[in-house]
């Protein structure tokens, strides 16, 4: 008798609530400290999840967490990269 297995989970940086890995957007800082979007989910480097809610995008910009997550400060561009594919969702 074989088991479901389950999928990975994660927490999304702007509200918290924890999801499965395929549902959220993860940004991605690559060891030589380059920042991406990572739609494979599988790139090399410390990585953070958002949740494709405009509202999770915002709270986690205006609070840091994000920078906190990746120790970095992200760009304009890397959240208006974020901001588009967040609305091509919808």
């Amino acid at each position: 008798m074989k088991t479901e297995k389950k999928p990975p989970m994660r927490h999304c940086t702007g509200c918290g609530a924890e999801l499965p890995k395929n549902e959220l957007i993860r940004v991605l800082r690559s060891p030589d400290g380059e920042v991406s979007i990572d739609s494979t989910g599988k790139g090399a480097g410390r990585g953070a999840y958002l949740c494709r809610k405009a509202s999770c995008l915002q709270k986690a910009k205006k609070s840091g967490k994000l920078n906190r997550s990746l120790n970095v400060v992200l760009s304009e561009e890397i959240y208006g990269k974020l901001q588009e594919q967040i609305n091509g969702v919808k």
